[in-house]
């Protein structure tokens, strides 16, 4: 496999008679955002589950910073980062307590977890809320906390599944600029699931995936192009409608 932050390789994964990913195969470039654009029921998210080690996959491999996911998992996982699509933070602990919960089982040393939580979250504008319990935080601040933890041990490769879901604009338009700021700064790479096409169209690169297959892959002009439309949504509608 490559040197990429990311590449997969021949992934199929199964339920039954159905293939959810069907040999998928692409690698991901540091410093770029990444969109996996595709419909619901295109396998974003069985995708996600096995990059992130919840789901083995039936056939192929992914390696992350040249550590298999199959043969190394650990040593694989601990260059990830990852926003869930559902909110996995707990409710009852104070930011701060979920934050170092976090790094603790990143093995980060208590001193070290401790000022990147609180120079983090004061960077995302939740520095008067470190000792509140989540719960009392808004939908588009609790996001920022998952941002802060999927960050806090400084991965090379950040995934989001379908992050802004239930976010006004402002918070969506907030945590877009938040993952943009990482890119530019650390040259992370993330890749960002979504079925919205306008969170694709700022992408340096979108997957468009279909029925476990990619379909296009290139910046959102080359995709555009490739699917045929005057533009990036209408190129989509057309090929997977």
């Amino acid at each position: 496999m490559s040197e990429s932050p990311v590449a997969v390789r021949g992934l199929v994964k199964r339920y039954g008679a159905r293939a959810a990913l069907a040999g998928l195969s692409f690698s991901l470039a540091a410093g770029q955002r990444v969109a996996l654009l595709g419909p619901n029921g295109a396998g974003k998210s069985t995708l996600f589950q096995v990059l992130t080690g919840l789901f083995t996959a039936d056939e192929g491999d992914v390696e992350v910073a040249g550590c298999s996911l199959r043969r190394a998992p650990v040593k694989a996982l601990r260059h990830i980062g990852v926003v869930f699509q559902q909110m996995s933070l707990d409710l009852d602990l104070s930011v701060r307590r979920n934050l170092l919960f976090h790094a603790a089982l990143h093995g980060l040393p208590g001193r070290l977890a401790a000022a990147r939580a609180e120079a983090d979250c004061k960077a995302r504008g939740l520095g008067d809320d470190m000792q509140r319990p989540v719960r009392e935080l808004s939908g588009g601040n609790r996001r920022k906390v998952e941002l802060v933890r999927a960050l806090l041990h400084r991965p090379e490769v950040l995934l989001m599944d379908e992050p802004t879901v239930g976010l006004d604009p402002k918070s969506r338009r907030d945590l877009l600029a938040a993952i943009q700021a990482d890119v530019r700064e650390r040259s992370s790479t993330v890749l960002w699931a979504t079925h919205l096409v306008e969170e694709a169209d700022g992408a340096d690169r979108v997957l468009v995936l279909h029925k476990g297959r990619l379909l296009a892959d290139g910046t959102p002009a080359e995709v555009t192009a490739a699917l045929g439309g005057s533009n990036l949504e209408e190129a989509f509608l057309k090929a997977t409608t």
